[in-house]
């Protein structure tokens, strides 16, 4: 027997999980969902004949732990308008897909805007590409420009190169 106050486990055999054990604990779980799921509703005929084949005693324990209520909650009825409870979501869900509604989500003011900017800014570059805005008129004449420079000093490049040229001819002929 270990002196102290912790146990060494290292010699000990382990244990394992029953499976039957851990099926249980599936199942249980998986009711639980269920239940929560459909609080307000009420079940379809086939789901309650499931619960009611496997394991009785499991229906009985979850429904006396659900049907307490702890301190003064089960006397009095407390609503509470800033608590948002997930079966008011749902049903709104619910209630939009029944309508028929659009399925497309409603965008917000900011992605709309973002939106906006960005059909803007396609527009302007189609503009801008084929030359009918100002900033793109503005640069065309500057490329004009900047063409014509450029030829006129490649003009003049030749016509240096052309009297170099003639002087050397002069040079090695003299």
């Amino acid at each position: 027997m270990p002196r102290g106050k912790f146990v060494n486990h290292k010699g000990r055999s382990r244990h394992f999980t029953n499976p039957e054990e851990l099926e249980e604990e599936r199942r249980k779980e998986q009711k639980k969902k269920l239940q929560k799921e459909s609080d307000s509703e009420s079940e379809s005929p086939d789901e309650e004949e499931e619960e009611s084949e496997g394991g009785d005693e499991e229906d009985e324990e979850e429904s006396e732990e659900e049907e307490k209520p702890k301190g003064v909650s089960g006397l009095i009825d407390i609503e509470n308008p800033n608590r948002v409870t997930k079966k008011t979501i749902q049903k709104v869900g619910r209630m939009s897909l029944e309508e028929g509604e659009a399925s497309k989500p409603e965008l917000t003011r900011r992605e709309q805007e973002q939106i906006q900017k960005q059909k803007a800014r396609r527009q302007y570059m189609k503009l801008h590409a084929e030359g009918k805005t100002k900033q793109a008129r503005e640069d065309l004449a500057r490329l004009a420009i900047i063409k014509q420079h450029r030829a006129e000093a490649a003009a003049r490049r030749e016509q240096e190169k052309k009297e170099k040229e003639e002087a050397r001819k002069k040079a090695s002929n003299a």
